[in-house]
């Protein structure tokens, strides 16, 4: 095992195919991909301050460490990486790369982060960008608190706890979503996705939830939420709240509080195929 400590490290490939280090206290400044082709680092309170810090790398423990702004593209390729109390500053973060844990991180512009990614875990992570999380598959997140649009479009097999997302077109293109204890605020809503359940959720969404094939809603309220379920199948929805409008919906059962305006305007949908029922007042069909 190779030690680093306290080091300031300059130049094209600084670090090029480092195996089996510990680098401690040290900085990665201009140059690009320091540590390209690395394998089984451990890292602590460094500063990486360039471009393309960790690409093609395997096995490696970030903690207590900074990825300032120009870092930019910095984790591409890799597999098996760990972040844990750190800050990422820089764009782009995280591509073609899985088996990534972030354990209290800080993602300052998530732009276009965790792109095409699989095997993902986050726990405690604050992100603000848009397109975050794209076409990435296995993704299990807690305590999750996002802002920006398009986020986790074309993601798989997604479980999120105790989130909150402000963000519009989120859950785009997905399947096999499932979201716990959460708040979603953001116009449309999950439209064209496979497969999503949310339970005990809280939701704020103008014209969300549409074009969905199998749809699950669990003691979930939808405040300010109109034109809902427009063209969804399979829809099984419990919700505690008043809905604003519902709109087309295809087939299966929706149970509210109460529903502002029903709206079944399409002569090709057969309205057998749905029931809806409102609580304070009398069945609406």
């Amino acid at each position: 095992m190779t030690n680093y400590n306290q080091q300031y490290f300059t130049g094209e490939r600084a670090l090029f195919a480092t195996h089996d280090a510990t680098i401690t206290d040290s900085t990665f400044a201009a140059g690009e991909s320091p540590l390209k082709e690395s394998a089984n680092l451990t890292l602590r309170h460094d500063v990486f301050k360039y471009k393309y810090p960790l690409w093609y790398s395997q096995h490696v423990r970030v903690s207590d460490s900074i990825f300032e702004t120009m870092s930019r593209s910095g984790i591409w390729y890799t597999d098996d990486i760990t972040i844990t109390d750190s800050t990422i500053q820089a764009p782009k973060q995280f591509r073609r790369s899985g088996h990534i844990t972030l354990h209290n991180v800080h993602l300052a512009d998530a732009q276009e982060t965790l792109w095409h990614c699989h095997d993902i875990v986050l726990d405690h992570v604050q992100a603000s960008g848009d397109y975050f999380g794209a076409n990435s598959e296995n993704i299990r997140v807690s305590h999750l608190d996002l802002v920006g649009n398009y986020a986790f479009d074309g993601a798989k097999n997604v479980e999120v706890h105790d989130a909150t997302f402000v963000t519009k077109d989120a859950f785009w293109n997905c399947e096999n979503v499932t979201i716990y204890d959460s708040t979603i605020n953001g116009e449309y809503l999950a439209w064209n996705t496979k497969n999503l359940t949310l339970i005990n959720c809280t939701i704020e969404s103008d014209q969300g939830l549409c074009y969905i094939d199998g749809l699950r809603l669990v003691n979930c309220k939808l405040l300010r939420t109109d034109l809902a379920f427009e063209y969804c199948r399979d829809i099984d929805a419990e919700v505690v709240s008043h809905i604003d409008s519902v709109k087309n919906p295809i087939s299966g059962r929706i149970i509210a509080d109460s529903i502002g305006e029903l709206i079944q305007d399409d002569p090709h949908l057969d309205k057998r195929l749905v029931t809806i029922q409102e609580r304070h007042s009398r069945a609406a069909s």
